[in-house]
Order: structure tokens, then sequence, then C-alpha cells
């Protein structure tokens, strides 16, 4: 069936070759003819059991090599192995070769590259590119029994900072003064006013009265208005702060954004499909530290808590004195980032420790219990994933995996088709290499970094930084070819988080920017997450209020940067080559600032064409990369503008800052 499949490529395209490029045998292999990658054509099973081969593919160009090999290495026997590939199709326009070997199934993971040979020269193939010399990293991974959620992988996640959110229930709002912490008083500000930054002082006791009820009343909007079928809610659970991190108690909803109850109620009603299709939620497990009013360490109190036991501030005799790590008992610890005595770390210990015990291991344990009924919630997102460790500092060190694989194992026993989705802002690959960690991370390394670097010339956290297209493509193969593919297809990609300022401040303010960003967004490998308001393009002033309230009067698709967002979701869902398919580089034009790509499988090819700069001009889009032939069309999802094949390229024009989405 894999074979025959090869044979449909395209076949609702005329069959013709594109103008003689070669000889019938070439004297050099043409590099750009190479191609492989791990989506769903080019890979028989993308995350195969221990008892399930898999077949792979390497597309050359026709006539071009007279032999195809693989060669993998097998970690259970730590032995190079060799597949020799036979030629098994020739695409309808008659430019490509298809060849295609079977690597044998086992327990142990596997790390494979393509050698070809036409007599004359050897060329290697891997996850990297092409390359005359083999390679020492880059090869594609085979990890058996490794599994992603295929929701997290077909659907569009929001991020809601719930008390920006909306106010659906305003008898539990935090009222002005109705508590002190840390020498602020509690604040209610009116909605659509402007708080004050949240990393100083009293500005992150500032409240609007956003909670749970105001999130149910709204998933209209979240899943028919805009299409996204996944929510990820920041901290819900107990805390004297507006933003949560600092943890007071991991069993109880925060009164101020509800009840049990009430967080019992919008997972149903997520499930449910009374106010669209079914969906999925993300609760933000904050375990790398708690606050420091958690009665665990006992050094701060507020009104709302009583506690009932010493906490391990208060005393070396308290049962929680081992759960953190002091190093001159009571004032100096260890705390988030080491910076942060209100968020006092938890030291997790050997394995059968209390802190991993109550944080994940037992059936009574924070991540368990939120897993199971009556709340049913579909993942975690970890904060400060890799921090979590047993000697007080920053983590990502071996104790971290370790526990790292624990939780999973925990989650995935309730759970087995459960998001675990870390934080991190670097290379992820560690945590993602062997599968047996993380699903995913927020692709801020693989994807927001490097699309604010080169759309809006600064970083994430808008600092200066700025790259060119060819700078900009390079670093998104990097990041897309040291992770399994399971992995890739669950990264999520933001413009901008609750960490970052907005992307639309990051990009001066022009909207058009942030539309084409989501374009990119939503045709990219990952799944597309939108920060609550960057749908319509909201800003954040100087400082770093980027979690200002929620601006209603835009909640329509008589919006346009909304009714895009809208059309793009649309688009994904329907095509899932934009979701599983494989990924090709057409075009990285420094002199136009355009970039373009394309996402295809067996049933469509679909080149997406961003253009950066703020003029209009004509790009040449090579689509005979995609196997599109001469003569046949391409039409424009974003506005059904129909164009023909010519000479194996598309030629259209694009207004600046606009991008284009062909599909055949």
């Amino acid at each position: 069936m894999f074979a025959t499949a090869l044979l449909a490529i395209g076949a609702h395209a005329a069959f013709a070759r594109t103008p003689a490029r070669r000889a019938a045998r070439a004297s050099a292999i043409i590099k750009a003819d190479l191609f492989s990658d791990q989506g769903t054509m080019y890979d028989s099973n993308q995350e195969p059991s221990a008892t399930q081969p898999v077949t792979v593919m390497l597309r050359t160009g026709h006539d071009n090599v007279t032999s195809a090999t693989i060669k993998y290495y097998d970690s259970g026997d730590h032995a190079f192995h060799y597949v020799r590939m036979r030629k098994r199709a020739t695409d309808p326009t008659g430019r490509f070769d298809y060849w295609q070997g079977t690597i044998p199934a086992g327990p142990a993971e596997k790390y494979y590259r393509f050698r070809v040979t036409n007599g004359a020269q050897t060329l290697w193939y891997n996850a990297a590119g092409a390359s005359t010399t083999q390679p020492a990293v880059g090869d594609f991974f085979i990890i058996p029994g490794f599994r992603t959620p295929n929701w997290m992988k077909n659907g569009v996640m929001y991020e809601i900072f719930v008390d920006s959110f909306y106010d659906g229930d305003p008898r539990i709002r935090v009222k002005s003064n109705q508590y002190r912490f840390l020498g602020c008083a509690a604040e209610h500000h009116a909605w659509g006013t402007t708080t004050r930054p949240w990393v100083r002082g009293c500005g992150q006791y500032v409240f609007f009265g956003g909670d749970l009820a105001g999130i149910e009343q709204k998933l209209g909007y979240i899943k028919n208005t805009l299409g996204a079928n996944i929510l990820y809610l920041t901290p819900i659970f107990q805390a004297p702060t507006n933003h949560k991190y600092d943890t007071t108690n991991y069993y109880k909803v925060d009164p101020s954004f509800g009840t049990a109850r009430t967080l019992e109620k919008l997972i149903h009603a997520v499930h449910g499909d009374k106010n669209g299709p079914r969906g999925y939620i993300i609760l933000d497990g904050v375990f790398n530290h708690t606050g420091g009013s958690n009665c665990w360490f006992g050094r701060y109190r507020y009104d709302h808590i009583s506690c009932k036991v010493i906490g391990a501030y208060q005393s070396r005799s308290s049962p929680y004195y081992s759960w953190y790590t002091f190093q001159h008992w009571p004032n100096q610890y260890s705390s988030f980032e080491n910076m942060v005595p209100d968020m006092p770390k938890l030291n997790y210990g050997a394995t059968g420790s209390p802190v991993r015990e109550q944080i994940y291991a037992a059936a009574h344990s924070v991540v368990q219990t939120y897993l199971k009924p009556p709340f049913g919630i579909d993942g975690w997102r970890l904060d400060s994933a890799q921090m979590l460790d047993a000697n007080g500092g920053r983590g990502s060190d071996a104790t971290n995996h370790q526990i790292m694989r624990q939780l999973r194992a925990a989650v995935l026993s309730v759970n087995p088709h459960a998001e675990i989705l870390g934080e991190y802002w670097g290379n992820p690959a560690p945590w993602l290499d062997h599968g047996n960690q993380w699903d995913g991370t927020m692709n801020y390394n693989g994807f927001t970094n490097p699309l604010s670097e080169w759309m809006c010339g600064v970083n994430e956290s808008g600092k200066p930084g700025s790259l060119d297209v060819r700078q900009f493509s390079a670093w998104l193969h990097r990041a897309r070819a040291a992770l399994p593919v399971a992995a890739q297809e669950t990264m999520t990609n933001e413009l901008g988080t609750h960490d970052t300022p907005r992307f639309a401040t990051r990009c001066g303010g022009v909207l058009a920017r942030s539309e084409l960003a989501m374009v990119f967004q939503f045709t990219y490998v990952g799944t597309p997450t939108i920060y609550y308001g960057d749908e319509y393009g909201m800003r954040s002033p100087p400082g770093f209020d980027n979690r200002r309230t929620f601006e209603w009067s835009k909640a329509t698709r008589r919006d346009p940067p909304v009714a895009l967002a809208h059309k793009l979701i649309m688009i994904r869902h329907r095509y899932a080559a934009l979701r599983t398919g494989s990924f090709i580089t057409l075009l990285k034009d420094n002199r136009q600032d355009v970039y373009a790509f394309g996402r295809f499988d067996r049933k469509h090819r679909i080149a997406v064409v961003l253009n950066a700069s703020g003029r209009p001009q004509t790009v040449t889009v090579p689509v005979w990369q995609l196997s599109d032939a001469n003569g046949s069309k391409v039409s424009d999802l974003l506005n059904s503008t129909a164009y023909r094949v010519t000479d194996g390229v598309v030629r259209i024009t694009l207004s600046g800052y606009h991008g284009a989405i062909l599909e055949q």
C-alpha cells in the first residue's frame, strides 16, 4: 500500500515533465532534489511500537542516482546496520524518483540517515540536510513506544491568563484592601484599565476579576468564533497574587477564580459539544517551587489561609523541613532562580521522597488528582520544568531527567492520552530525544524567538536581535532536526505568552505584521497557540503589562484580525498536510525578505509564502519542489485567487506584510 500510495502522488495533476534540466544520467547528484523527512508520506509509522517495522522513503532526482542505502544505528546492540533501498516510483511530473526501504522492528531506539551514489559521487542525507561527508549529527529518529496525543497534534490551543479574561461572577472578585500581603494591599481595578507591571512590587496584587465561570461563559467565542479547541490556563490554585505562580494550596481553586465545582463545570463544558466541538484543557503545574504562604513552608500569612501544620520556615522539626533546601535556616533558602524569596524551591530528594509522592507519584498527588474524576483534565503544562531537582539549584541535571521520567509514567498511568508540556526556553532536545519525559515544549527556541527576530527585529523578550531570511530558515531547520517528529508536532507555537511582551508591540504596532505572523503560525509544524488577545493584535505598553484585560468589543469576526485567525484555523483543520504533513523549504530570499515553504502529504500540496517586507513584490515560488505539474492550477486559500504553474514555478504578487497559502 505504501508503494501504491507513492504512485498516486499528484494524480489529480496533469502528467508532465518540466523543461529538461539534466541528462538521463547526470554527472553529479543534484542536492536540491534530495528530500526526506518523517511526515506521513515519507515515514510509514511515525510512532511505532517495538513490534512494528518502519518503511521510509527518500526522494532523488529522476535517474540521478544508481543506488540508495539506509544506514541506521541501533542503540540495542550499539551497532550500525544497512538496508538496501529500491526505487519504487517516479512522481507524475517525471522530475523525481522515490526510493524505499524498511528498518526492522525492535524495542531499542534507532537513528538513520541515507547514502546515495551514482557511480561518480556519494552524498549523505539526514534531518540536517544533504552533505558530501557522512554526518555526525542530525539523524532521523525512531523511538518505539513514544506517542504524543493526536488531539494535541491536530488541535489549536488558546492560552488564558485567568484574572484578565472575563469576569463571570462579580461576587467573588478580590476587593480593594481585602487583604495585605508583603506590605501590599490587594486592589481591584476596573476592567480595561492598565495594571502595574507584575514584576515590580505591588502590581502583582492588582485584580480585575477574571474567573473560571467567565471562561465557561466565553467558550462559544473560543470554540466557534475562533475555532480553537484546547485551553491552557495559567495557574488557578490558591495564591495571593494575580498570576498564582506562588501556590499556597494545590488542592484548592483560588476563591477569586471559583471553587472545585466551578472547575469541574468548566472542564465538563470544554469536553462537551454545547459551545462547539469537543475540546481539551491543560492546567499549569507550578511544581518547581511553592509560595512562601504555602503551609508546607509557612513564612507568610494572609487572610485566605489557615494552616494546621508547622511549616519548614517555622521549625526544623517540621515534617516539611526536608521539602525545601536551607543554606542557613530560616532566612537563607533556595528559591525560584534564587531571586524570589516568596517562591521557595521544592527539594525533590531521591526516588520515593515525600515531595515526589505529593507532587506526582502517589494516587493522591497533585498531578494525578486533577487527571482523575471528577476533574479529568487532559494534561499539564510544567512551569520551569527543567529546574525540578534535588539540590536546590537551577536543575537541568540527571535528577531532573529522572523526575521527568517518573512524572511521565505517573501521568500516563492515569491517562495514556494526556499531554505533558514543558516550559523551557532553550533547546529542549535533552527532554524530548528519548521520548520518555515531555511530549513537547512551549516553542520559544524553535518558533517564537526566531520569528520575532526576523519579523520584528527584537527577540521574544523585546531585546535587540535580528535575523535575515536565510538565518531564520537555518534556525528553524536546526530546531526541527534536533527533535523526533512526535515531539515536533506537539511543540506549541505561540507569537507570545504571559512571559513575553506582546507580539504586536515587539513589531512596532504594525497590525499587518501580526497578521502575517499568524499565517506562519497556523501553517508551520507544531500546535498553534494563541495567547488571549493576540488574535486581534493586543498590545502591551512600556513595562511588562502583557496581561491586560481582554477587549470584548473585538471578539467578533467583524474584526479583521479575528476573522483571519478563524479562517486560518479552519484551513488548518481542513488540511492534514498542515498538521502532520512533510515540511520543505522552498525559498529564502534575503533581497526580497521573502520566505516560502511547502507542507504536503499524499492528498494535498501546499506552498506558504510570506512577504515580510513592507512593499508589494512579485515572488517566484518554486513549486516544482512539491511536484506541481506544469499547466496545473493552485489556489490561494486566503483569497481564492488561482494561479497556473509554468516552468515549475508560480509567480504571485503580494502586498507588503502579506502572505499566501497556495493549495493543489
